[in-house]
């Protein structure tokens, strides 16, 4: 044993002639070999990834592949959780609001609404039905005029919208009845300074028919109340008004501008409901779901999302390919340890495997990390917008510009898992290379160079 041991050291040193290191290489090793993943091998492993001074520039690689695949991650999951924000926020608005199926007439407006309505009713699958009337119009006061939309609605209509009447001030649902009143959104109303119980002027471009032409319709209401459902483009945009007074104001006489339907699941709405709804409502009336009218919308937030996930992978991927760095100029360093741990007895197989721990555990921890700092980011979104908007001084996600008031972030539990496992699956083969090339490593060259 004495003998073996200093023809190890001598070799080791690189003291030993070529035949005494060949014979140190082929001698036999007596014992059992340790089974895969054993804690010997987790030992040499963790070992390796300590940094020392010789060996600052590998861990220097290492610590930068650990921080890229965490930024990776963590970017990752925040970014496609707030477009998933965006897509459900818009979402559940545009259908809150406009409603998932629309019946018009075949020449625009819908005559004998009622009746049509109480057959749509009935279909399976319809949760509500409710006659609106639509007209674009110029709204004013003092001075300052901006276009709105102006939706007739019956207050048990307005009522049972709770995207609306959940978030109407205090008395406003009371108020808004006969011909005098109107509801308009919050921000509308900061535009125009105007507050409940106050008037607001609206100007029809068609209105009146006169020897000299259709003149401007112009009437002014009270405001009964306002709402704020959290869209700026709806918030500054809608106002409601009690459905006959809009029948009169927009000269539809008993006619409405069509229906609008709510469904009980929109996401899977299908070709077999919206014939189910186009045979209720008959064959002379149009039939859109909001699939068809919002579609380039939503269209164009799922390209986006596809491409932001493509090329936020890449940073993943650069990450892995730093550990492939990083793994090969540690095996090429410690190639001297490699012969001396082939000639006392481990199989390539152990080699290899110590040096996939070695590699394999930077892209786990740092996997573990990012997912960490993205749901933390993630829970938090809206309060470190806040945060930094005050340190700064500007206005971060601007609602004008963004249509949200806040910042949305919706994790989805497969999305997160898809992430994590490319995440370790790009770690884990990014290890095989060097590891392959450890345990392919002839320890009678490695000696004889040391």
């Amino acid at each position: 044993m004495a003998e073996r041991a200093d023809i190890d050291i001598a070799a080791r040193l690189g003291g030993a002639p070529k035949h005494d290191a060949q014979r140190v290489a082929r001698a036999p090793t007596t014992g059992r070999s340790t089974r895969p993943f054993s804690r010997f091998e987790w030992m040499i492993a963790l070992r390796y990834l300590r940094p020392r001074r010789k060996e600052a520039f590998v861990s220097v690689i290492s610590i930068i592949s650990f921080i890229g695949i965490a930024l990776g991650v963590a970017t990752l999951i925040i970014v496609m959780s707030v477009m998933n924000g965006f897509r459900h926020e818009l979402l559940s608005r545009i259908l809150g609001l406009n409603g998932h199926v629309v019946v018009q007439g075949a020449s625009g407006n819908l005559p004998s609404f009622d009746a049509v309505a109480a057959r749509v009713r009935a279909v399976p699958g319809v949760t509500r039905v409710a006659p609106i009337v639509d007209g674009q119009v110029m709204a004013s006061s003092d001075g300052v005029s901006m276009g709105v939309l102006v939706r007739g609605m019956r207050r048990a209509d307005l009522k049972s919208l709770t995207t609306v009447s959940n978030t109407l001030s205090p008395g406003a649902l009371g108020r808004f009845q006969g011909g005098e009143s109107v509801i308009i959104g919050a921000r509308l109303a900061d535009k125009l300074r105007l507050y409940p119980g106050m008037t607001i002027t609206l100007i029809a471009p068609r209105g009146n028919v006169t020897p000299f032409g259709t003149t401007p319709r112009v009437k002014s209401y009270t405001i009964a109340g306002t709402f704020r459902i959290g869209m700026t483009e709806y918030d500054q945009t809608f106002v409601f008004m009690p459905l006959e007074e809009a029948q009169l104001y927009f000269n539809l006489d008993n006619t409405v501008s069509g229906l609008e339907i709510m469904v009980a699941d929109p996401d899977n709405l299908g070709d077999r409901l919206l014939n189910s709804i186009s045979a209720a409502a008959g064959p002379y009336d149009r039939v859109t779901s909001w699939q068809d009218v919002n579609s380039s919308l939503f269209g164009a937030l799922q390209v986006e999302r596809n491409v932001m996930f493509l090329i936020l992978t890449l940073i993943i991927l650069v990450a892995a390919l730093n550990i492939i760095s990083g793994l090969i100029m540690l095996v090429k360093d410690k190639s001297g340890d490699i012969a001396i741990l082939r000639t006392m007895g481990a199989t390539r197989g152990a080699v290899m495997r110590i040096f996939f721990i070695a590699g394999a555990s930077i892209g786990v921890v740092g996997t573990l990390l990012g997912f960490l700092i993205g749901v933390l980011f993630c829970s938090y979104i809206e309060e470190l917008r806040q945060f930094l908007s005050s340190l700064s001084g500007t206005t971060l996600f601007n609602p004008e510009i963004y249509f949200l008031s806040r910042m949305p972030a919706k994790m989805e539990p497969d999305e997160v898992i898809s992430v994590l496992i490319m995440a370790l699956t790009l770690s884990f083969l990014a290890t095989i290379i060097p590891s392959w090339r450890a345990a392919r490593l002839d320890p009678v060259e490695a000696l004889r160079y040391e």
